[in-house]
């Protein structure tokens, strides 16, 4: 009987030694585990409590999109250089190329700026810049009937001036008329076949009617584009 008591008493005494023993080394691991004691992949993530892993300890790409909480990454922390473009900047892009494109058109315009549909503007010596149209600047050398001094203006793209467009280029700096007038494209009268008066405007500014068979000098009005 007493042996058998003896025998329980040491068995109870070494299970609370064992026990002890038990109990200091799990206060000793739960104090001394880490993240450096943890095998790698030995925890799923529903483990882990949130906001106990900061995000410098991932590594990148470990977290999909559907993981991240709303505001949980901020600009600091994205790279830039791994975004695409956004489509407000595909569009800002876009404009300055239009501007791009239309500056440069303005350029070849500029240079190209004497041509209108493949013709020449701009008035040409001796003519000068009058009323819209290039206007001679002196008259014909030689006297003609007023028929064939239209000819002659229509030989060169132009026509013969009205008679009041005339008087007033006469009073422009450095114009002075023909001796005696000039005739102009302006016909008053008509009298019968082949005969009627033709507008004329003499050097002293005064409008006057010659027969359009009378001989009389000229100038020619050329249109700005020729």
């Amino acid at each position: 009987m007493g042996r058998g008591i003896g025998r329980l008493a040491a068995a109870l005494a070494l299970a609370g030694v064992a026990l002890s023993a038990a109990l200091a080394g799990g206060v000793y691991a739960a104090g001394k585990i880490d993240g450096k004691t943890i095998r790698a992949k030995s925890l799923p993530g529903n483990r882990l409590t949130p906001a106990s892993v900061p995000g410098n300890r991932l590594k990148p790409g470990t977290l999909g999109a559907e993981l991240l909480a709303p505001g949980s990454i901020t600009g600091v922390q994205i790279d830039a250089g791994t975004l695409g473009q956004v489509p407000s900047a595909v569009h800002a892009d876009s404009a300055e190329s239009a501007r791009d494109a239309q500056t440069a058109l303005n350029a070849v315009n500029a240079i190209d700026a004497a041509k209108v549909n493949g013709h020449s503007a701009g008035c040409r010596p001796p003519t000068r810049l009058f009323a819209g149209a290039c206007w001679q600047t002196g008259s014909s050398e030689a006297a003609v009937t007023a028929p064939a001094a239209a000819s002659a203006c229509a030989n060169q793209g132009g026509e013969l001036p009205d008679a009041l467009a005339l008087l007033a280029f006469s009073q422009q700096p450095g114009i002075v008329l023909a001796a005696g007038d000039e005739w102009t494209g302006d016909i008053p009268v008509v009298s019968g076949p082949g005969a009627y008066a033709v507008v004329t405007v003499t050097a002293a500014g005064i409008v006057n009617r010659e027969l359009s068979n009378a001989t009389r000098r000229y100038r020619c009005v050329i249109p700005l584009v020729s």
